[in-house]
């Protein structure tokens, strides 16, 4: 198969006919004999799968895969790029902020030689500040602290070739952070920019805790700086802690009249123990909490029903 476009689904009733239709217009006039779209329902709670389940009916490009549960955005392409068979794979979220228009784009410069073409955003409408700003300091403040170099300003639509995929299947991880796993990847990659509509209709599935988490998945995934960080952070405030212990003793040997009894004692164990241990607990405890979730070899996903079983 020439193309399989990837699509995570998460109660977007109100967008998948539309969806549908605009995907359908652009692969039909691509230079492809055979194409398919893999619909993955990450555990929606409205219309979503039944109105899979009635495209597929119709059109038998239509696969789809459906989660036992909501497993996440990352988890649901996973399962995307582990039933696709296409030799190039889009993925693409269905909430139409992404323009299927673009696919053309980007299988253009694939069929140039490029195993990975990413749509990167020059502006992001129906945004507010605060998320354009949060997630342009993610991405630069990401590029600065990792050695993997990834592409600042994108996210997870872009077009990737089969030999990406069969890679990615080879890294288990059970925090997923895609962008970052392909970037790691290497090969040829190439950015192809577009500007970024609002959200057609509904609701975003990515909360805020979300969006903390990927970026938390991001970070301990792919760089040790925080680690670092915490150890320069510990020798930081030691220092301080240094100076305040010398005025501690300097204030209860030469000021005794307006310090209190157990003042330097308790400046000293406070400041010393106590500011060194709270920096690092939290983010050594983020570490071996990823170390716990892949000692645990549990599945990644569990697929409750598909109508591609036999590549699963």
């Amino acid at each position: 198969m020439d193309l399989s476009v990837i699509i995570p689904i998460y109660n977007e009733e109100a967008n998948i006919g539309l969806l549908y239709n605009r995907l359908k217009g652009v692969l039909d006039g691509l230079p492809v004999e055979s194409y398919e779209m893999v619909f993955i329902n990450d555990g929606s709670r409205d219309a979503s799968l039944a109105l899979i389940k009635g495209l597929a009916v119709t059109d038998s490009n239509v696969r789809y895969i459906d989660f036992s549960r909501n497993f996440g955005h990352q988890v649901a392409v996973t399962a995307g790029l582990d039933a696709c068979v296409g030799n190039a794979i889009v993925i693409i979220d269905a909430d139409l902020q992404d323009p299927p228009e673009l696919i053309g784009d980007l299988y253009a410069k694939h069929k140039e030689g490029y195993q990975v073409v990413y749509a990167q955003r020059r502006s992001r409408q129906g945004e507010s500040f605060f998320k354009k700003f949060t997630a342009k300091m993610f991405y630069r403040i990401l590029a600065r602290i990792t050695s993997v170099n990834i592409p600042v300003d994108t996210g997870d639509f872009r077009l990737i070739d089969r030999v990406i995929v069969n890679i990615l299947k080879e890294m288990p991880e059970q925090q997923k952070y895609l962008r970052g796993q392909i970037a790691w990847i290497g090969f040829n990659q190439i950015a192809v920019e577009y500007d970024r509509d609002e959200r057609n209709a509904g609701e975003t599935g990515y909360t805020f805790k979300k969006m903390v988490r990927l970026a938390l998945d991001g970070l301990t995934g792919f760089s040790n700086f925080p680690l670092r960080f915490a150890t320069l952070a510990g020798f930081f405030v030691s220092g301080i802690a240094f100076l305040l212990i010398i005025y501690a003793l300097i204030s209860f040997f030469f000021f005794t009249k307006t310090t209190q009894p157990g003042w330097t004692s308790m400046m000293i164990s406070v400041l010393f123990i106590g500011g060194i241990q709270l920096i690092g607990i939290g983010i050594i405890g983020e570490y071996i909490g990823r170390i716990s979730s892949n000692v645990r070899n549990r599945p990644l996903y569990i697929v409750k029903d598909t109508n591609i079983s036999s590549r699963l």
